[in-house]
């Protein structure tokens, strides 16, 4: 089926607003009705980030009926939408050890925008060499074209501007009341992966989070222009905007060579305003760390531009939201560690990799920083992803079940892709199999995901 065909069937489906046809002139008192529909679907993923573009796709390819639903009116997350474009970590220790879709859709943004990666065989030593030159710098909104276009090629649903607010279990099925944009949609299916990062649908059914007192800040990224760092006078600009006015040069396209130093292409230039307390948990909150950072731009932005050198600065690009680094957890069957993670541990039922280090943001006054030792990677087991108590529920992303330290390094783009993969193909097979994901047969999990480029620890 073409594009433009599948786009259109799904139009079919998804919407919602009932227009009425009126002639120029008619005086309506409801000129929109709220639209009730009720859809049928075998894998529900609430949340279109990081982890849920993955899994959808996943799901969908495997050939069950997907249907995925995001608040915001495009795929991606914390790469497009959060502004952090740069995903990683695929390698450790000069072997790749994510791979499958969420690599797919990298690769395929990376090419499109003649992108360079870096040099994988080069080991960081977190000293000369950071772990971060690691990360593959791609297009944002390019990245989120692409994923969306493998989304509606694979034949899933997509549903923006819907967010679940009502979810039960009753023999054997989860029923998702949704709301959205002149539409309320009861959406039956046999299994939910909640992708929303911060555990929402995971809440709304009833399980209990984790969440510590004190959480890490958000970042609200942008990029400045219009001043020429190298001829600025630093001895007349307080020391404390030096490193922020060099990371924030902008980069043009003849730097798209291979780097000289260790083979390494160029950083992609961005900085960020720390947001205190950010949380995205609720629609109140969310709007507080967005309008917090906004705010704080506005004013570094004013005060950039009172040193010499920076009077014609000017602002280039901000993202859409706040990036939030931390908010709930699951309790799950299991409780990933911070020894679990240093240690590298794997389990009869670990699914994919993680590699980062512990990286603790402690309220924008210092970083707690704890790297693998050599030849040490972590993986997650497909306990981590299920919480207590529960049947034909999953989740995906940094709302894992782990504690805050081990959590820290688990809620990077590439060890959420691969746990979005993961859960997806457990939720697959529950379906197959008419169980619940806990109980879906190993052996076939970790077949199914080697069989879509999934790395499959101890395989």
């Amino acid at each position: 089926m073409k594009r433009r065909e599948m786009i259109a069937k799904m139009g079919a489906l998804s919407v919602g607003l009932a227009a009425p046809q009126v002639s120029k002139g008619d005086v309506l008192a409801s000129p929109f009705q709220v639209d009730k529909k009720r859809i049928e679907t075998d894998i529900l993923i609430v949340g279109g980030g990081t982890a849920g573009v993955v899994a959808a796709i996943q799901a969908a390819r495997a050939g069950v009926r997907t249907t995925l639903i995001e608040s915001g009116s495009q795929l991606g997350g914390t790469t497009t939408t959060g502004g952090v474009s740069f995903p990683g970590i695929f390698h450790a220790w000069g072997k790749q050890i994510v791979g499958g879709i969420g690599w797919e859709l990298v690769m395929e943004a990376v090419k499109l925008n003649d992108d360079i990666l870096p040099n994988f065989s080069i080991i960081p030593n977190n000293t000369t060499i950071r772990h971060w030159r690691h990360q593959v710098t791609v297009n944002g909104a390019l990245y989120a074209l692409i994923a969306e276009e493998k989304c509606v090629e694979s034949g899933l649903r997509i549903h923006y501007y819907e967010s679940p607010t009502a979810i039960t279990f009753e023999k054997g099925k989860w029923t998702v009341t949704t709301v959205g944009k002149g539409i309320s949609r009861e959406i039956i299916c046999n299994q939910l992966i909640d992708c929303s990062g911060n555990a929402a649908a995971a809440s709304i059914a009833g399980f209990p989070l984790l969440r510590e007192e004190d959480t890490q800040p958000g970042s609200f990224i942008f990029r400045l222009g219009g001043y020429n760092f190298d001829s600025l006078d630093l001895t007349k600009i307080p020391r404390e905007y030096h490193n922020r006015l060099r990371q924030n040069m902008l980069i043009g396209d003849e730097v798209k060579v291979e780097s000289s130093v260790n083979n390494f292409p160029p950083t992609v230039p961005y900085n960020y305003v720390y947001v205190h307390g950010a949380d995205s948990s609720t629609a109140e909150l969310h709007t507080e760390a967005n309008l917090t950072g906004r705010s704080e731009l506005l004013s570094l932005i004013r005060k950039l531009r009172t040193f010499p050198g920076c009077e014609k600065l000017k602002l280039i690009h901000a993202q859409p939201e706040t990036a939030v680094r931390e908010t709930f957890r699951i309790d799950g069957l299991y409780q990933l560690t911070h020894e679990d993670y240093v240690s590298g541990k794997v389990f009869e039922d670990s699914l994919s990799y993680s590699f980062y280090p512990i990286d603790l943001h402690r309220n924008g006054e210092s970083i707690y920083q704890e790297f693998l030792k050599e030849g040490v990677v972590a993986t997650i087991p497909l306990r981590a992803l299920i919480p207590k108590n529960s049947r034909n529920f999953l989740v995906a992303g940094r709302c894992l079940s782990s504690d805050r330290l081990a959590n820290s390094a688990l809620r990077v783009q590439a060890s959420c892709m691969g746990m979005g993969q993961a859960a997806a193909a457990a939720a697959v097979l529950a379906v197959r199999h008419q169980v619940t994901p806990a109980d879906v047969p190993l052996k076939e999990l970790k077949s199914l995901l080697r069989e879509h480029g999934g790395i499959v620890p101890g395989a």
